[in-house]
């Protein structure tokens, strides 16, 4: 990723950033120059691919997310077989349905394609596998009969169209606007990459699974990926091409032993024993509840500790299941303040430009950001500025800063303190940002707005919501006046 940015002293820093001025004040002149400090929100955001997910269903479709609670993400599940229901057919329409619905819902999607599930009846691979010579196997669950048929994924004709099917499904939408990652589930119950409870179901040789996994990373270089569980053998495999993790069951102090459980027990294992600890600098972390979220009320555990723990994770986002949340202020107030930090959350602590500037000459524009979220912003966004003339017409400037670089705060892990009493994340350091651009040269010699926004790749749109009062109705951010003369 680019390097952009001069760190700043931290004590200097501190000095810009502890003050405030109301968005609409006069901006100070200093020596010819306009230094702003705009004021601070606490207000929570939807930004791309970040914060909490809906499961299933799209935002306008889930009763059990509240008004108050922005949802940038729809995550959804699907089998191989229902995506691929005939050899060699994608069901585009299924797919790009549920874009369009997730697009209308303000949200991305989020996809885990499924190989198994342990359910008579209810299988994920394709129906017609066995029909193009691919082999099927019957094994038991949790005691029961050999009765769950799953593909052999060792079996070379399953393999080779399982392979196929990536490279197609990749071919048609990575890089999907409107497609936030994928999840490479295509081994194990649930797409989790194990057969737990089964006596009989083997996993496919680690070549074989290594080969799934390759097989998403060159299908999808633009979309990011994440691998499911992270005591999964074949993760590290992964990480170390560039793709992300996600973890079941955060909060989990209890659910399903009371001997053992994920927080305290599986994750700090797996984490370390697959050197998962830095992945987060290149690749999302995502999380999902165990059962729901009122089981964390329900049970009496540390609700700050366990939102906590995913901030000191690296967390992007977290599926709650779409399930019914707790009532009472008490738990919306941790909630808020989890979701307000949970993914990447940049706050602009000072702009500062000339008065005036010459049409036609370089603008010089100097800003100090913080990242006071959990995670990294993996798109190369831009820092982006908008003069505004008095009849309305606008000249966006792009700078040479973007956001992917930008580090948010990090804590010790796996302490005695965790699980149940994990610390507040720091804030991220300081970044300043110095840009030089050329102003246009037939800018009429007058006052014109300056706007700040970050803006995508290969767009002057703003993309990102910034955490200051004042945003108007196009996304950008007014500031200041700059007089341009000739």
């Amino acid at each position: 990723m680019p390097t952009f940015a001069n760190r700043m002293p931290l004590t200097w820093v501190f000095i810009l950033l502890s003050y405030r001025t109301a968005v609409g004040e006069p901006a100070k002149p200093m020596d010819d120059r306009v230094v702003v400090q705009p004021e601070q929100t606490d207000e929570l955001l939807a930004n791309p691919d970040i914060g909490w997910e809906t499961f299933g269903y799209t935002a306008t479709k889930d009763r059990n997310l509240p008004n108050w609670l922005p949802s940038s993400l729809c995550y959804v599940r699907w089998g191989w077989g229902r995506i691929e229901p005939r050899p060699g057919s994608i069901d585009m329409d299924l797919i790009n349905g549920m874009l369009a619905e997730a697009r209308a819902a303000g949200q991305k999607l989020a996809v885990r394609v499924k190989g198994c599930n342990p359910r008579k009846g209810a299988a994920e691979h394709p129906a017609w596998l066995k029909d193009v010579g691919g082999r099927e196997l019957l094994v038991d669950y949790g005691g029961g009969p050999a009765e769950i048929s799953i593909p052999d994924m060792d079996d070379p004709v399953v393999l080779e169209r399982h392979l196929d099917f990536i490279k197609r499904l990749g071919a048609q939408y990575d890089g999907h606007p409107d497609l936030a990652r994928i999840e490479i589930g295509s081994i194990g119950w649930w797409g989790e990459w194990h057969l737990s409870r089964s006596t009989m179901a083997k996993l496919p040789s680690i070549d074989h699974r290594h080969a799934v996994i390759a097989a998403y990373r060159a299908a999808f270089t633009q979309t990011p990926l994440l691998m499911p569980n992270p005591a999964n053998e074949c993760i590290g495999f992964a990480v170390s091409r560039g793709i992300g993790w996600r973890a079941d069951s955060l909060g989990d102090l209890g659910s399903f032993s009371p001997t053992w459980n994920h927080m305290r027990d599986a994750y700090p294992t797996a984490i370390r024993r697959n050197k998962l600890q830095d992945a987060w600098k290149t690749a999302p972390v995502s999380f999902e509840a165990p059962e729901n979220v009122s089981e964390f009320v329900a049970r009496d555990w540390p609700v700050r500790s366990i939102f906590n723990y995913a901030l000191a994770l690296h967390g992007s986002s977290f599926n709650g299941k779409s399930a019914p949340l707790p009532e009472g202020q008490p738990f919306r107030q941790e909630l808020e303040r989890f979701v307000r930090r949970l993914g990447y959350r940049f706050a602009l602590g000072e702009c500062a430009h000339p008065a005036q500037a010459t049409a036609g000459g370089l603008l010089h524009i100097s800003s100090v950001w913080r990242n006071v979220g959990s995670a990294v912003c993996y798109r190369p966004y831009r820092v982006a500025y908008r003069l505004t003339g008095p009849d309305g017409s606008h000249s966006v400037l792009i700078g040479t800063a973007t956001v992917n670089t930008w580090l948010p705060g990090s804590t010790e892990l796996f302490t005695a303190a965790f699980p149940e009493n994990v610390p507040d994340l720091p804030l991220g350091d300081s970044y300043a940002v110095h840009d030089s651009m050329r102003l246009p040269a037939e800018l009429l010699p007058r006052d014109y707005t300056l706007a700040i926004g970050i803006v995508a790749e290969a767009s002057e749109a703003p993309v990102i919501r910034l955490p200051l009062a004042g945003r108007d109705q196009d996304g950008w951010y007014p500031l200041s006046q700059l007089t341009i003369i000739r």
